[in-house]
């Protein structure tokens, strides 16, 4: 099992970047997403961050990603499965007088033989710490214009 972990501190106040974390909202900073499209029912915008709650994703290939855990302004969770891959992603918000320490962790693990360990080492952690490094700086820029 593999893990990255990134943290940036946002001049804003954890209940902002929280409003960031829904999914149709990561097609705003997220790296690489294409499309964003709600699979569960959303009947007020609080249904976007209860657990339970999923949406479809075109990113480089395409994923159902389920929230598994949900603490308001504290912490979000999601989860998926795709190709022999699994990630669980987490966002922990921190508040630091008016601004936020935002650490994001993606655990992985590779559902493959000795191949998968090589792609894992020569590819994917690299992969993901670039596209997590480039979303959050996205992130904060446009939370603190």
């Amino acid at each position: 099992m593999g893990r990255v972990e990134k943290s940036i501190e946002i001049l804003v106040p954890p209940e902002k970047v929280w409003e960031m974390l829904a999914f149709d909202k990561h097609l705003e900073w997220m790296d690489g997403y294409k499309s964003v499209e709600y699979t569960s029912k959303v009947h007020t915008p609080k249904d976007k961050y209860k657990v339970g709650a999923t949406a479809h994703i075109i990113e480089h290939v395409k994923y159902d990603l389920k929230i598994i855990e949900s603490l308001e302004n504290e912490k979000m969770t999601y989860g998926f499965d795709v190709r022999r891959i699994s990630m669980i992603m987490t966002y922990f918000l921190e508040p630091i007088d008016k601004r936020t320490r935002l650490t994001y962790t993606v655990d992985y693990e590779m559902h493959w033989s000795i191949l998968g360990k090589i792609i894992e080492k020569l590819y994917l952690r690299r992969h993901i710490e670039k596209e997590t490094e480039r979303s959050l700086e996205t992130l904060k820029s446009i939370l603190e214009k």
